[in-house]
C-alpha cells in the first residue's frame, strides 16, 4: 500500500469540495469561454479558442489529479498515533542547539505540508530525521551550512 495518500478529515473535505467546483462551477466556465471563442469565426487563426481549449485541458488535469489522489485516501487521525514520540499529526517543538531559537511544527503528510503554516511533511529531510524522537533527543539535519542539532523540547497532538 505504498500509494496510500494519508490526510486529515479536513484536508480530505477540502480536496473533495475543490474537485466538486472543478467539475461544476470550472468546466462549465471553460465551456462556456469556447462557445464564446468559437462565436467569433475560424477556429484554426483563433486565439481566444486556442487558450480556452488550453485551459480546459489544465482543468481537466487538475480534476484528474484530485480524483487519482482522493481515491488513494486514507483519513488518518491524531489519536491512532502514540503521543511520546513524533509521528505524522504530532506537534512538536525543536530548539536549533546552535542558534538557540526554538521552533513549533506540526507533521503532516507531503499533500498537506505547508511551510509558511509551520507543517512539514513526515518525508522531509528534517521530518524524517524527528521522526520517532522522544522529548530530549537530538536529531541531526544536513543543511546547506553543513549539520544542524535540533533538540526535542515538546511533543503534543495536532488539534
Amino acid at each position: 500500500m505504498a500509494d496510500v495518500v494519508y490526510l486529515t478529515k479536513e484536508r480530505m473535505k477540502q480536496m473533495e469540495e475543490e474537485l466538486h467546483v472543478l467539475q461544476t462551477k470550472g468546466r462549465k466556465a471553460i465551456a462556456e469561454k469556447i462557445a464564446d471563442a468559437r462565436s467569433h469565426g475560424d477556429l484554426s487563426e483563433n486565439a481566444d479558442y486556442d487558450a480556452a481549449k488550453e485551459e480546459q485541458g489544465l482543468l481537466e488535469l487538475k480534476i484528474a489529479n484530485l480524483s487519482k489522489m482522493l481515491s488513494k485516501a486514507q483519513v488518518i487521525k491524531p489519536e491512532e498515533f502514540p503521543s511520546d514520540k513524533v509521528y505524522i499529526l504530532s506537534k512538536v517543538k525543536l530548539k536549533n542547539l546552535a542558534t538557540g531559537a526554538i521552533v513549533e511544527y506540526k507533521m503532516v503528510s507531503a499533500e498537506e505540508a505547508d511551510f509558511e503554516q509551520n507543517k512539514i511533511a513526515v518525508t522531509s529531510p528534517l521530518g524524517k530525521s524527528i521522526m520517532g524522537k522522544v522529548v530530549g533527543e537530538i536529531a541531526e539535519i544536513k543543511v546547506p551550512a553543513g549539520t544542524t542539532q535540533l533538540e526535542v523540547l515538546e511533543i503534543s497532538k495536532m488539534d
